[in-house]
């Protein structure tokens, strides 16, 4: 072999080395790439859509790729988070998270997956507090009609709540512990749901976020009684707490999310720093707070010490008072 023809030929070879190399360990695309996923556990009109919306929206100008809302409701957020659970964990499918995540370890004695082992904390997105609302022309003016009206006629009256183990849910079943009342709850696959059957008068009264309920509100749809916010604390003008009935009785809610266990810590940080950016928008804060919401980021760190604190706190509440999912 001549030298010209074995230097082409050795040059083919290492081309078609590099070639085949490159197939085999194809370059890493930069996240996203793709439209990613906002599960939301919850019917589409609630407080929780709300909120997926309002950030997925600004998340998405962010990504530059659609930020797609999908609604999977149904046996206290555990369908939704299910479909999370057993994503890839890649960054595309995330969870919009609420306080029934932090409950459902202690009110579900059979999970599809370990809440401990399935997920990844990515960030806070804030908090709120629960309304007691009913309808306009509700004979209850107060907590204590209410109260009266129960202890009167036990398990006459209901309230309905978004699901199971959500914040509304244990909101109820904590007025009942503390109070001493028999009160039916009545759980829904979301806010939404919840809200045509109160307005339709199959239910008495309801527990919501005030992001479910601020629009009926304020079109006089709906009446607030009182907020489960500690005394003083009231985001509703006028509107008392129910602590200043029940001393003791408060009750949080929260969003955040999540992404599926072993989503790389780069991609959960791209996910924040969009979220950080849609939290600074004047439009989201406004819209927040009308509805009763502090944004609130937090690292992946922060948000599971703060979630683990919550499901101690709700798993103690869950056994003492023998509390179970619908």
């Amino acid at each position: 072999m001549s030298r010209r023809l074995r230097s082409s030929f050795l040059s083919y070879c290492a081309v078609a080395l590099l070639a085949t190399v490159a197939a085999a360990s194809p370059t890493r695309a930069e996240f996203p790439e793709k439209p990613v996923r906002l599960i939301v556990p919850f019917a589409p009109g609630g407080g929780t859509d709300t909120v997926a919306r309002s950030l997925g929206a600004l998340m998405a100008k962010e990504f530059g790729q659609p930020v797609i809302i999908e609604n999977k409701p149904g046996a206290s957020t555990i369908i939704g988070s299910e479909v999370v659970a057993h994503s890839p964990p890649d960054g595309y499918t995330l969870l919009v998270a609420t306080l029934a995540h932090a409950v459902n370890p202690s009110m579900q004695p059979k999970m599809p997956y370990d809440t401990d082992k399935a997920f990844a904390a990515v960030t806070l997105i804030g908090s709120s507090h629960n309304v007691l609302v009913v309808k306009p022309d509700s004979p209850f003016k107060t907590v204590k009609d209410i109260l009266e009206a129960a202890k009167a006629k036990p398990a006459n009256y209901s309230f309905a709540s978004q699901g199971g183990g959500t914040s509304a849910h244990l909101a109820g079943e904590m007025l009942k512990n503390l109070a001493k009342v028999d009160l039916v709850h009545v759980p829904y696959r979301g806010a939404g749901p919840a809200l045509t059957d109160l307005l339709g008068g199959q239910v008495d009264m309801m527990f919501a976020t005030n992001a479910a309920v601020a629009g009926f509100i304020a079109n006089k749809r709906l009446r607030p009684i009182a907020v489960s916010a500690p005394t003083g604390e009231s985001k509703m003008p006028g509107v008392p707490t129910i602590e200043e009935t029940v001393p003791g009785y408060v009750v949080d809610s929260w969003y955040a999310l999540y992404a599926p266990a072993k989503t790389p810590r780069s991609v959960i940080d791209k996910v924040i720093a969009a979220a950080r950016i849609a939290a600074k928008d004047a439009g989201f804060i406004k819209r927040a707070n009308d509805e009763g919401i502090t944004l609130r980021m937090s690292s992946p760190e922060e948000l599971d010490t703060y979630v683990r604190a919550d499901m101690a706190r709700w798993k103690k509440i869950v056994v003492e008072n023998k509390i179970v999912a619908d």
